[in-house]
């Protein structure tokens, strides 16, 4: 990994030094289960019970409105299939989202709202679906997310707020916010919503952890059941180590924002000014002002995403384009076919998305490779 630029902070990131570090007593010395009686089982509780504290003064709510998941995918299914079965009605959501949303509304064979041309649900379409729901029954959930993962969009969630409390005051409002937390204050997002998803390992924690926010009185009928931990609301044995970490790299993460964003927003900026002037037929799908700065993405005009990230790939660059099932097989993106990017400029797409252990010379040999690349498939110098 030394010989190589990572440049998909968005897929994952690296774990924290401080996240390692606190997670690993609980790998082999303080392993006990919290569930148990015994003084070892009490200070696993207790590890438990800090973590929690520590997550809920991140996120700006209450130690008990604090749900510990398997990851933000588990989030998003509880915050809408939660909902849907709680309450019936109809799910809605906007045309951007993630799957682990989208797929969920579908299922449940809810609504799905057009998004602007830069990804962000256009809130008169909102209000005319909740209000043509209305007309049928009701709104049982509306889940839009706070920074698209694709293309790094952000929501104006207070506006959407505004919407749905106004059309649809009974609804659970979700935001997944897996993408958001290293960018944006998560305590300016939380008292907008009802619920909302993370995922640790999208903010140098560990995978296979996920926090979700359950407001208290929201309606939302838990996914697992069985033990009863987490208040009867997720069920299972804690993992332990995991929470522990992902409390330590939020901290972290919270503390080092401001300084993040301008470092990573001038690394972006210097990624996509070499990129564009270097090669010809290369766009930004999104203006920088609309966007978080990590996430640099681009169209590259009749070229294909799987060529281009073949050849960054043997630069020694990771990237990424549209979304990848199990197998890894490249599917279009149904983010960019929202937006109504056309094909010839959707066909090439890509993203580059930076973080906390991104340098200079990583987006500079990205840069320098993708210019490369574009060049070759075109046969030009």
């Amino acid at each position: 990994m030394d010989r190589v630029a990572y440049l998909d902070h968005a897929a994952t990131t690296p774990m924290r030094p401080e996240a390692m570090e606190a997670m690993r007593p609980y790998m082999d010395v303080l392993y006990a289960n919290p569930s148990g009686s015994h003084r070892f089982a009490r200070e696993a509780r207790r590890a438990l019970d800090e973590a929690r504290d520590e997550v809920a003064a991140v996120l700006g709510c209450s130690p008990g409105e604090v749900v510990f998941t398997s990851g933000g995918t588990e989030g998003d299914n509880t915050a809408v299939l939660g909902a849907v079965r709680r309450a019936g009605g109809t799910a809605v959501c906007s045309a951007a989202e993630h799957h682990a949303v989208l797929h969920c509304v579908e299922h449940a064979k809810g609504r799905v709202v057009a998004v602007d041309a830069a990804g962000e649900i256009d809130a008169d379409a909102l209000r005319d679906a909740l209000r043509d729901a209305a007309r049928t029954g009701h709104t049982s959930v509306v889940s839009v997310m706070a920074v698209n993962n694709e293309v790094g969009t952000i929501t104006d969630v207070a506006r959407v707020a505004r919407v749905v409390r106004a059309e649809a005051p009974g609804a659970v409002l979700h935001t997944d916010a897996v993408q958001a937390a290293c960018w944006l204050d998560l305590r300016t997002i939380s008292p907008l919503v009802d619920v909302m998803s993370l995922s640790a390992h999208k903010f140098g924690g560990p995978k296979g952890v996920g926090i979700t926010m359950i407001r208290s009185g929201a309606a939302v009928e838990p996914l697992i059941l069985g033990g009863g931990q987490e208040r009867d609301r997720r069920s299972g044995t804690h993992n332990v180590g995991g929470i522990v970490a992902a409390a330590a790299a939020l901290r972290a993460t919270d503390a080092e924002r401001a300084t993040q964003v301008a470092r990573v927003g001038a690394l972006s900026s210097r990624l996509l000014d070499a990129i564009v002037a270097g090669a010809e037929g290369v766009r930004e799908t999104v203006p920088r002002a609309r966007r978080v700065p990590a996430i640099a993405h681009v169209c590259v005009r009749d070229c294909e995403s799987e060529a281009l990230l073949y050849l960054l790939d043997q630069a020694g660059v990771c990237a990424s384009a549209a979304s990848a099932c199990a197998s890894g097989a490249m599917e279009s993106s149904h983010v960019l076919a929202a937006m109504g990017v056309p094909r010839e400029w959707a066909g090439g797409s890509l993203r580059f998305s930076l973080g906390h252990t991104t340098t200079e010379a990583d987006v500079d040999r990205a840069s320098a490779a993708l210019v490369a690349a574009v060049r070759r498939l075109r046969g030009t110098p």
